[in-house]
């Protein structure tokens, strides 16, 4: 397969990792992918063009509207590319009616000026194909495909057993291991989730070691927040003060595997829409990448449809404290889910079986159908 990506890239946000895992699988795999654009200094990796003939399949995954071409380049794929070989990752849940949960919602009238109806009419102009990264797609004319995947060459630290991960983590030193918790992720509907995580985990903070978050906007509310009012851009500095939290800017996507796995634990937090929506993210993959423990703060039937049963192991439950004391304890049943979970990962939701799943879009199949 010959695969164009078409999307906005951003070295520290959205889908720029998952990019890049498609462009690495490719050759393995016997496919080619390129993304839409001129080349990019800052991802050098990458290869763009603008030509667009001879494409199989051309894929436009939007989260936000700078994902979809400026004019007149998305006419010129319009023109050039027949709509059957066109599909859309619908990533933040555009393509539906508007919804709310809590202060997170899919239509960002005051920020991107676009009404839903906007969007629906949008993405039904570029194609017949939409889909989402979700079991449970919101409208019966959209499908399922997950989009983000994982690789198993990505691993950081790979073990042969249970016992050999175990044995390294509880051996690791403060260097290795220089916090207890660390989260990597923008300050984006997440505040009230790191708040409860890091409330339940303050009690044992002084065993399991200090707390790092690192992402934009986790030391003030932003003032395009304030301006907009924009609730669920929220944090407190002084209860982070409190709990000696450390805050640091934005990393590059090629930087946050080898972050994260200098803490012992690694919390897997979803915005609110998103758990409500089931729709997984590339962190809900790239985690079990590093050389950490996951913490699945996610619902119990969504952590079983996509991570698999053994990965229940890793959900703390309403007691956050004493699942963290416990792996420190006992690390190996937790390293033993980390592993099978892995494996699991590998085996229903890599690239190539995302790959796959393209194949059978271009075979012919109708919308609706998953």
């Amino acid at each position: 397969m010959k695969l164009l990506l078409v999307t906005g890239l951003d070295p520290y946000a959205r889908c720029v990792a998952t990019v890049h895992g498609y462009v690495a699988a490719a050759a393995a795999l016997g496919h080619e992918v390129w993304v839409f654009g001129d080349p990019d200094p800052k991802l050098p990796s990458l290869p763009f063009t603008t030509e667009v003939a001879g494409f199989d399949l051309v894929l436009f995954a939007i989260g936000i509207v700078q994902d979809f071409p400026d004019m007149p380049q998305l006419a010129w794929l319009l023109d050039e590319v027949p709509r059957s070989r066109r599909v859309i990752a619908d990533l933040w849940a555009r393509y539906g009616e508007a919804i709310r949960v809590d202060h997170d919602f899919n239509h960002l009238e005051k920020l991107d000026g676009h009404q839903g109806w906007e969007w629906i009419e949008a993405f039904d102009a570029v194609s017949d194909v939409i889909v989402q990264p979700t079991l449970t797609p919101l409208r019966p004319d959209a499908r399922t495909f997950f989009f983000y995947g994982f690789d198993p060459a990505a691993i950081a630290r790979p073990h042969e057993s249970a016992k050999e991960a175990a044995d390294a983590w509880r051996d690791a030193g403060p260097h290795a291991k220089r916090h207890g918790v660390m989260y990597v992720g923008n300050n984006w509907q997440r505040w009230d989730q790191l708040r409860r995580f890091l409330s339940k985990y303050g009690p044992v903070r002084d065993r399991i070691g200090r707390a790092c978050v690192i992402g934009w906007h986790w030391d003030r509310r932003p003032d395009w927040a304030i301006d907009n009012g924009i609730a669920g851009v929220d944090v407190d500095a002084a209860f982070l003060a409190q709990l000696d939290v450390e805050t640091r800017r934005p990393m590059p996507f090629d930087e946050v595997v080898g972050l994260l796995g200098e803490a012992r634990f690694a919390p897997v937090l979803h915005r609110p829409l998103f758990r409500q929506l089931g729709f997984v993210t590339n962190r809900t993959f790239e985690t079990f990448y590093a050389d950490t423990l996951p913490v699945l703060m996610l619902p119990r039937d969504f952590v079983e449809a996509i991570y698999g049963p053994a990965a229940l192991a890793l959900v703390p439950g309403d007691d956050l404290a004493a699942h963290l004391m416990d792996a420190l304890r006992r690390p190996e049943p937790h390293w033993e889910a980390v592993l099978r979970t892995r494996a699991h990962l590998a085996s229903h939701h890599s690239f190539a079986r995302r790959f796959e799943e393209l194949s059978t879009m271009l075979g012919g199949g109708s919308r609706g159908c998953s």
